[in-house]
């Protein structure tokens, strides 16, 4: 048995044990509680007459978890705090078929793949396909989505196409998060924490009223810094560090009335040192120019290793929302204002080496401006709705230096690149949308609704010396329905089935170097998304089962074509058709008043049709045809699972909590490559094999401890945690990539972490 097949195996095995875990709990007389657990609550059980039961807001309604036809999982501030999370990244693993990493190649960027569907890519002329909603607001780039995670009341995945209700583009599915409002009473909330690799962070939340009852606020502050875990392999310094401020003020208006207001003005700022390591290998042309040392590294510990020059990026994104809610006696009324803005410089070695070949110098703007309003309520007692409209618009603009072959380090290519290119995009967008429940008895019930959006793009694209390469214009527009029935026999039970359409916006392609291919545009992407699924209570156990199938249509993929200054250009299409399917079980059991269990396991399997894309011959340089369908799609990994236990032991002083959990995430591929070939290398088609293999990441078995103590210390709450995440020391690639058979590179993810945290609430 392969290494592979054996955690494959284990991960199954995990996951069969958790729903036996669970079984017994359906047996145990349990007594009411008055508390809300302690510990995850992906499906939190809790007894129908306490005050515990998880309330979501995945349908833009506050509906209780377990009634909420949507296949979706929850996570509070408890669970988070008792896990030592930091980050969104550290909830991957908790939610079925969730990947989340960092992307290296842009400021607090993170690549999100829910069912398989992903975009990993920082260029800013496309959206996300996981969108990332923070206090209702739509965060329209992969950049700004890796967030800090101290100052969270609940975070809600939502799997499969989310569109009708969340924003734009979500086609693979959303993760919604709410953040603390203001309390009305003084109170701070702090926090300082220590751990390897110079790891280091103080938090501080901090309400108080204002004028009486009416008006109240909160201002928080985090700090996180860090060495980085990169050793450079000249001076053994730490590289990859970063220093990151997060800083803000919310003012609340209202308290119990009918009219509620919050703003909320915050701000971001991170310095930071991109590294990658160098994966070039002999037959690709860099290999020729790098030390021999920097060829033919390995995909694993030599990750870790870096040779490149030190470059400080700058990140500043400053942003302000404004939340309005008004209860009009059987409507209640939401606008959200929001406008969010960022500021880049980033410098990046991308070859990896020490010869100085490729290097680039990105200097953006971005900026959006949202406004969302929307009504809730009920036309009868048995049919309700909530219907609005939506507004977007962004613009962005981007300053590349790039160097090749300088062979200068330490020069920056600002100083050396004297015909830098210019990307200028625009997006303007509206929307109308509605969601309606209908209760056809007291039993079963029909959900319908859908969304009509219209996109309009601009972008052009041009460089100081040669002029204007292109610009083009683009209008898109699609309505989107979505259809469901659920069946609620009993409080315990019920059973669902939906059918929901995605739609992601076309655009052009930044990376196009003539004319005709950057004014040319590429066609949006749909998905059409059937599910199956079921949501069981017993006693104190959840048990939450999803089968989901969806045809990925014209689907977009950066592609190699003619043209440009170095003869040949890398450019945005719609290149193919795709099927996934999956199966999703989570479970949340409270074996006993003190001990929780839970867990997550998520099936996926892909097929690529009709994948037939020009690339560069290997015989004589040509572009041909090449067909890539017998290649996996990125970030579909077959298996992910994750089983955990929580346990809270009363004390003379307090509690003591302890947390396990185990994460296990199966090979997948993280770029559309070049694997093995076979067919007619010099006319085509090339039959490409698979993608290649350096660009595929290790299974990942992660297991992440944490011992928590609360106390109190003059009436006020106090806590000290030590935790421990990637306990094994699982390591290998977060992400990488080839590129045109010139180089390769990639990073590491986050090795074992030991660390502190001391912190009090009052």
């Amino acid at each position: 048995m392969t290494v592979s097949t054996y955690r494959t195996v284990l991960a199954t095995a995990l996951g069969t044990s958790a729903l036996m875990w669970a079984m017994p709990a359906q047996a145990q007389a349990q007594t009411p509680q008055d508390d809300s657990p302690d510990g995850y609550v992906g499906n939190q059980a809790d007894d129908r007459d306490t005050d515990g039961e998880i309330i979501v807001t995945a349908r833009r309604r506050d509906e209780a978890l377990q009634d909420t036809p949507v296949a979706i999982t929850a996570i509070n501030t408890q669970t988070l705090d008792n896990r030592g999370t930091t980050t969104i990244g550290d909830i991957q693993g908790l939610s079925p078929n969730l990947l989340i990493t960092n992307q290296n190649s842009g400021a607090a960027a993170a690549n999100l793949s829910i069912r398989g569907l992903t975009y990993a890519d920082v260029e800013k002329s496309a959206e996300p396909t996981v969108g990332v909603v923070i206090d209702g607001v739509f965060i329209g780039t992969n950049t700004g989505q890796f967030l800090d995670f101290f100052d969270i009341e609940q975070v809600e995945v939502l799997r499969g196409p989310q569109g009708t209700l969340f924003g734009r583009n979500t086609i693979g599915g959303v993760i919604n998060i709410r953040r603390t409002r203001p309390t009305g009473r003084f109170g701070i909330k702090a926090e300082a924490s220590y751990g390897q690799y110079g790891t280091f962070a103080t938090r501080a939340v901090v309400n108080t009223p204002m004028v009486g009852d009416l008006v109240s606020a909160k201002a928080f502050y985090f700090h996180t810094q860090s060495d980085g875990y990169y050793t450079d392999y000249f001076t053994g310094d730490r590289r990859g560090g970063s220093n990151n401020e997060n800083y803000g003020l919310a003012i609340k208006v209202g308290d119990g009335g009918p009219f509620e207001g919050l703003l909320t003005l915050e701000q971001q700022e991170q310095t930071f040192d991109v590294v990658n390591a160098p994966i070039t290998q002999t037959g690709e042309v860099f290999c020729g120019f790098m030390p021999a040392n920097e060829c033919n590294r390995n995909t694993t510990t030599d990750l870790y290793t870096v040779f490149v020059e030190d470059f400080e990026s700058t990140y500043r994104a400053p942003a302000a929302t404004l939340e309005m809610n008004l209860d009009l006696g059987g409507v209640a009324v939401t606008s959200i204002t929001s406008y969010r803005e960022s500021e880049e410089n980033q410098g990046q070695d991308f070859d990896g080496s020490s010869a100085d070949l490729y290097k680039a110098r990105r200097i953006q703007n971005y900026d959006q401006f949202s406004q969302e309003l929307r009504l809730a309520g009920n036309f009868t007692d048995n049919f309700d709705f909530v219907v609005g409209g939506f507004y977007f618009n962004s613009n962005y603009d981007l300053l590349q230096y790039t160097s090749v072959f300088g062979f200068q380090p330490g020069v920056d290519p600002s100083v050396t690149d004297a015909n830098p290119q210019t990307v200028i995009g625009s997006v303007e967008s509206y929307a109308v949308f509605g969601d309606f429940n209908y209760s056809l008895s007291d039993t079963i019930r029909v959900s319908f609704g859908g969304r009509y959006t219209r996109d309009q793009k601009s972008l052009s694209n041009s460089f100081a010396q040669t002029g204007l390469v292109g610009q083009g214009e683009a209008t898109f527009e699609k309505f989107t329905p979505k259809l469901g029935i659920d069946w609620r026999p009993n409080d315990d039970l019920m059973v669902y089935a939906s059918y929901s359409q995605g739609f992601r916006s076309g655009g052009f392609s930044p990376r196009a170097t003539t004319a005709a291919t950057a004014s040319r545009p590429y066609q949006p992407e749909v998905v059409d998304s059937f599910e199956l699924g079921t949501k069981l209570s017993f006693g104190r156990t959840q048990f939450n089962f999803a089968g989901f199938y969806s045809k990925y249509n014209d689907l977009q993929a950066n592609t190699t074509v003619p043209g440009g200054p170095t003869g040949n250009q890398t450019i945005t299409d719609n290149v193919a058709s795709a099927t996934i399917w999956g199966l999703e079980a989570d479970f949340t059991s409270r074996v006993t008043s003190n001990f929780t269990i839970n867990g997550a396991l998520g099936y996926l399997n892909n097929q690529v049709d009709g994948f037939v894309v020009g690339n560069v011959s290997p015989v004589n340089g040509n572009i041909i045809p090449f067909d890539y369908s017998n290649n996996e799609l990125i970030y579909n990994p077959k298996i992910t699972g994750s089983i955990g236990a929580t346990y809270d032991q009363p004390t003379s002083f307090g509690s003591m909590v302890g947390n396990v959990t185990f994460r296990y995430i199966d090979p997948y591929d993280q770029q559309i490559s070049l694997g093995p070939l076979t067919g007619d290398l010099a006319n085509g088609p090339v039959i490409v094999n698979g993608n290649d293999p350096r660009v595929r990441s290790d299974a990942q078995t992660l297991l992440d401890a944490s011992v928590r103590t609360n106390f109190e210390i003059g009436g006020a709450r106090a806590y000290a945690t030590v935790f421990v995440r990637n306990l094994l020391d699982d390591r290998g690639p977060n992400a990488a990539l080839t590129v045109a058979g010139l180089f390769s590179f990639s990073s590491g993810r986050e090795p074992r972490i030991f660390g502190a945290s001391l912190g009090f609430d009052f």
